[in-house]
Parts: C-alpha cells; structure tokens; sequence
C-alpha cells in the first residue's frame, strides 16, 4: 500500500510547522498541539448534557468532562476516555468532538479524563489519575446517570497505553469489572523492547519519529530504557487473560502498528476476544483529523459499534 493523499496532505501541513513540538516548552507545545488540531478535527454536535466538574485525583483536585445524551431515563453505559499526546500534550479539548459522537451515538454517557501531563508530572501521575477517575465513575455511575455494571474504558496513542494498563490495573485489584477496552494504535511497549517490523517507521518521515518517541519518554519517565512495569508497557503483563473485550485499531504507517498487532494476538491467545483492524494508507495521529481525513470516521463508527454491542450484551 502507499500513503493515502490524505493522510500525506495533514503530514504536509505538520512539517510546515517553524517549530517542531519537541523543541517548544510543554506548555507551549500543548497550545500548538491544540491549535492545529481543533479546527481540523469534527465539528462539536449539540449534547443536552455537557459538563466539567472536579472530581478527587491521586495528587489533587483533577478535571473530568461528563457528555450526556438524551435518553428515557434508564441508566446509561459509561465510556472513560483518555486522550493521547505522548503523555505531555493533548488535552480534553482537542478530543471533544469524538466524545461527543460516542456520546451521542452509542448511546453512552462519556467521562474524558484531564490527567496530570509531564514533564511537570512524570509517571506515575498519569495512571494514578486514571485509576481515581475510573474508581470516581464506577462509585458514581447511578449519580451521573450511568449504569456502574457497564463501563468500558478506551483511549488513542498515549491514551491508549493508560486504557490497558487500566484494564490490568483493574483485573489485579479486583477494581471495578470493565466490559471493554478500546485502543487506538496504542504504545504497549514503552521503549521499544520488542523486535517488530513497524519500529522501523521511526527513522522514516511519517510525524512519529525517534526523536518525537524520545522526547515523550524523556519527560514522562527520564533516564529508563526500558522497563519491567506494567503500567508503563502493558505488553510486559505475563498474564492477559481475564480481560474484557478487546478492540484495537491501528494505522499502516504508524511505527507502533504492530505493537498494538502483537497486543492484540496475546490477548487472543489468552482467551481474550479482540477485534483488530489497520487502517490503509494512514499515520499515527489520523483519528483526530475529522475534517480532513475520512479514516477518523471510519475508525470511530467502528469504535461506537463495539461500544454497542458489548454496552447491549446482558449475558
């Protein structure tokens, strides 16, 4: 396959930037991040319920942004989110058209998830405030609306890894009982441990390089290369079965294509049902791109019809 002339138009555009993220302070970088994406990505639909509230985080106070759709009144599924951004940029506003389709569409009751960002707050900050918000929506499910016994969690690229290692987190300590997971072309292998073909995409002009992946891993976990911590790789798991249901989307030209690839064959292997689809033609960073690139739809449609069918199966 060859790289979809959509996918090439947004890579254009992101090396016409005069300053790469890496070399902006993180603040900075998270303004640019925000500013390129937001007027890119989906026009925000009209939800009845669109709320930011504080809610107890594992170092303070932390923000959590609950969409709501209508509905008849019964308690609704609950989809916790988690943004990607390599663990330094992205943030709950530049993922809030997606929330708001899955929201709407599912339907489900939406809690994305603003975690501390390094490098001011290196791991674990970010899935010690992933756990808090995940124990906060199960303990507070029927206030929000929700049903507590249908909760699924998910999340894209850095969001992604938090969502499994959540999903790990959960199983070990009897947490709250999750009936999915939903990665999208998630890290599971922090520092590239494995010896997979994708990583060879680093050193190739497709936005995530070597470079990029370093930065990222230097703020979020300085002076480690490498790892035997789950929450930091989930792929370092010796066990993956008991898990939920699994959906696991990547991109062609992604170096971390087929780490979530050979994620998702462990988790089958271990019992695990896991739907797996690579997106032709894409790179890294696609789902965000809705007015741009038509793969972000395709990607979330198949995102809300898992959501679905795990949120309506009562076996």
């Amino acid at each position: 396959m060859t790289l979809h002339p959509q996918a090439q138009a947004v890579l254009d555009l992101l090396n016409e930037a005069p300053t790469p993220l890496k070399d902006l302070p993180p603040a900075e970088a998270r303004a640019a991040y925000d500013r390129f994406i937001i007027p890119r990505n989906f026009d925000p639909v009209t939800l009845p319920h669109v709320e930011d509230r504080e809610i107890p985080g594992a170092g303070g106070p932390m923000r959590v942004r609950i969409y709501r759709p209508d509905n008849d009144g019964d308690p609704l599924p609950v989809f916790l989110f988690i943004h990607g951004g390599g663990f330094v940029i992205g943030s709950i506003e530049s993922r809030d058209p997606q929330c708001r389709l899955i929201a709407r569409d599912t339907p489900c009751i939406v809690v994305s998830v603003d975690y501390r960002l390094a490098p001011e707050h290196p791991y674990p900050a970010a899935p010690e405030d992933c756990w808090a918000a995940l124990n906060w929506t199960h303990a507070n499910a029927g206030a929000i609306g929700g049903d507590p016994a249908r909760i699924a969690v998910g999340g894209e690229s850095a969001g992604g890894n938090l969502a499994a290692g959540l999903a790990l987190r959960a199983r070990d300590a009897c947490g709250p009982g999750l009936c999915a997971q939903i990665l999208v072309y998630p890290v599971t292998d922090m520092f590239f441990e494995q010896d997979l073909p994708s990583y060879g995409l680093l050193d190739e002009d497709y936005f995530l390089t070597r470079d990029q992946m370093a930065w990222y891993y230097d703020c979020y976990a300085p002076g480690a290369t490498a790892t035997d911590d789950m929450m930091l790789s989930p792929s370092k798991a010796d066990d993956l079965g008991d898990l939920p249901f699994t959906q696991i989307v990547t991109a062609e030209f992604d170096p971390l294509r087929d780490d979530g690839k050979r994620y998702g064959e462990r988790l089958a292997e271990a019992g695990v049902t896991v739907e797996y689809t690579c997106m032709a033609g894409m790179i890294h960073g696609y789902w965000h791109y809705g007015k741009l690139i038509d793969a972000s739809g395709e990607a979330l449609k198949l995102t809300i019809d898992a959501l679905q069918r795990v949120f309506n199966d009562r076996s």
